[in-house]
């Protein structure tokens, strides 16, 4: 049996390094083939079953899994609400006159925020930040988005709660030898290692990066869509009373202002001397994003109906849950020729037009006066469902790709809140962890921070699947002794040596390893295996479980290895290579210092 789970677990390991099948069905696949093995495997060789299926299958029922899927949901709570947009900008504004200055401050920001939020939606969060800064200062964006990636792995090492692969190793630990690890347990060793990375990712690695162009446009609106969009200043409007700057209007940020409407009398820019005021219009040309802010912000709203903005026949947008998404006007459209009041979009698809983007030329009138043409590009709003229901409109094609939920930013605060209080439970070692990521969890649906539909987005069941599956090797490798054979192998190989040197082979093996295959399969694979090593040479195990986990986190090398290298491949146009140009160095700098700060930090010299 334990041939034959060695076998299995290669082929795991083979199927997902390869990437041929998608991830859900190697994890499914795998199941099935350990509920066959355990089943059929002991009645032909006529021994006792070593797992039940209650056992192959408890992997799902982890509480580190649970904590790991309610991490998720309370880290898209603090992205659907932009809760660390504004720290973030605060770093930029001040990180100095020098472009590598700011984005070596946001990187900085975005490795201590990973310490404590899941790094995947830091990287998210705070990938057009950089490349709003990388574009304005002149730099390549793929001199900064892989060290993006990499800066967010590093702090995540730092804390318990920091990545995933942390609280799987974690929870495994405690299962197999009963090991507690607290909140800040490897703090001190990890952060050690983040600031030698840390000095390598801003200094070494943007120089040896190839500079390539990226997708700073559309991240920034610099030169992307600008949309003519249409702003009816009402009584109580943020922008009321708000007055022109040098012919401009500072108060809306990103949007170049191209005509007020005051009546029956237009004003042209620039702008001297005017006031804006209740009963004005205001037309401007934005990108998506900054319409996007302005509309979570309140500053934004839909243009007036056909009677001229009678309240019983106005659009509206919805006071919550906004989706926003982009429409094509299609060649033979009853909409061509026709006004966006004529056209009465509002009453056919339930959704609201925002702003039109017209290729061949910027319209200087109100949105309600412009004239479709066939390829114009409508900014819509509304709910999910009005939405998606575009799809069976045949005057107007959806852009699926640019379906998204609008940022309810006026629960930012909420947001804040919760994500403290969750953290400072979790610190406080009081109580479970998973306590407090389930409750955190709770709260931002409860308050508002997200609905049911986004929660469920959040959980992401490639992450389920595997890990379930990863779970169910690491129990059978335990089961039928495969992990005492591994280790007895390991303590066969570094006989004679130091500990240090046992600790230094188990770091190096797991970070090779983790840039195959998932960090979090290899944490949980070679985290018993690391307890069964520490017992044959009688020492703690704890040092050894650290070792397992901050290696699993050194996943630099492949874009494969974690899925923010995935997800900066594409804004940085990057390849294959450049991760291993860019990553390997790091693992081996990784391997290196914890060579020596491991043993020394648990005293085994």
């Amino acid at each position: 049996m334990m041939w034959l789970t060695f076998a299995t677990i290669v082929a795991m390991v083979v199927a997902y390094a390869l990437e041929r099948w998608s991830i859900e069905l190697v994890s499914i696949a795998t199941l099935v083939a350990w509920l066959v093995l355990f089943w059929l495997g002991p009645i032909l060789l006529g021994e006792k079953t070593p797992l039940s299926p209650d056992d192959i299958l408890a992997g799902f029922s982890n509480q580190a899994l649970v904590t790991v899927l309610a991490m998720l949901v309370v880290g898209q709570g603090l992205f659907q609400t932009d809760a660390l947009e504004r720290p973030a900008t605060m770093l930029a504004r001040y990180g100095g006159r020098t472009g590598m200055g700011a984005v070596i401050l946001i990187l900085f920001g975005a490795m201590v925020t990973s310490a404590v939020v899941n790094d995947t939606p830091v990287v998210v969060m705070f990938l057009p930040i950089v490349t709003a800064i990388a574009a304005t200062r002149g730099i390549a964006t793929s001199k900064v988005l892989m060290p993006l990636s990499f800066a967010a792995l590093l702090g995540g090492t730092t804390t318990l709660i920091g990545t995933s692969t942390n609280l799987l190793a974690a929870g495994v630990a405690q299962k197999a030898a009963g090991l507690t690890l607290g909140f800040f347990e490897f703090t001190i060793p990890a952060a050690i290692m983040a600031a030698f990375g840390f000095a390598y990712v801003t200094l070494v690695l943007p120089r040896i990066l190839t500079a390539r162009a990226g997708m700073a446009d559309q991240m920034t609106g610099g030169s992307g869509k600008q949309f003519i969009a249409q702003i009816d200043i009402t009584y109580g409007h943020p922008l009321a009373g708000i007055a022109s700057v040098s012919g401009m209007f500072p108060a809306l940020k990103d949007m170049t202002v191209r005509l007020v409407q005051r009546g029956e009398h237009p004003f042209l820019p620039p702008f001297e001397n005017l006031t804006l005021r209740p009963g004005d219009t205001v037309i401007v040309a934005a990108t998506r994003n900054a319409l996007t802010r302005a509309i979570s912000d309140g500053a934004a709203a839909p243009s007036r109906d056909a009677d001229n903005g009678a309240s019983e026949t106005a659009p509206t947008m919805p006071t919550k849950d906004v989706t926003l998404a982009e429409a094509v006007v299609a060649p033979g459209s009853r909409l061509i020729g026709r006004t966006i009041e004529q056209a009465a979009i509002h009453l056919d698809t339930g959704t609201v037009v925002l702003g039109v983007e017209r290729r061949s030329r910027m319209p200087r009138m109100p949105l309600s006066d412009i004239r479709l043409e066939a390829g114009d590009v409508l900014l819509v709003g509304g709910t999910r469902d009005t939405v998606e229901g575009l799809r069976l409109n045949r005057d107007l094609l959806l852009l699926e790709w640019s379906a998204a939920d609008l940022p309810t930013r006026r629960y930012a605060k909420r947001a804040l809140v919760i994500f403290v209080i969750m953290v400072a439970y979790a610190a406080s070692g009081i109580g479970p962890i998973v306590i407090g990521a389930l409750g955190g969890a709770f709260a931002m649906i409860a308050f508002g921070c997200l609905n049911i539909r986004q929660a469920i987005r959040a959980f992401d069941h490639r992450i389920f699947l595997m890990i379930g599956a990863s779970l169910a090797a690491a129990a059978a490798l335990e089961a039928t002794g495969g992990a005492v054979f591994i280790a007895d192998a390991a303590i066969d190989a570094v006989r004679g040596y130091p500990v240090s040197v046992t600790l230094s082979v188990i770091f190096i093996v797991v970070a090779i390893l983790t840039n195959i295959i998932s960090n979090n399969a290899t944490a949980v694979l070679f985290t018993p295996i690391a307890i069964q090593v520490a017992d044959k040479t009688g020492n703690d195990p704890m040092p050894f479980v650290v070792a397992v986990i901050l290696a699993a986190s050194c996943a630099f090398a492949t874009p494969i290895g974690y899925q923010t290298n995935m997800l900066v491949m594409g804004p940085g146009h990057y390849r294959f290579r450049d991760y291993l140009v860019g990553g390997t160095p790091l693992v081996i700098i990784m391997w290196l210092v914890y060579s020596v700060v491991g043993p020394w930090y648990y005293g085994l010299w």
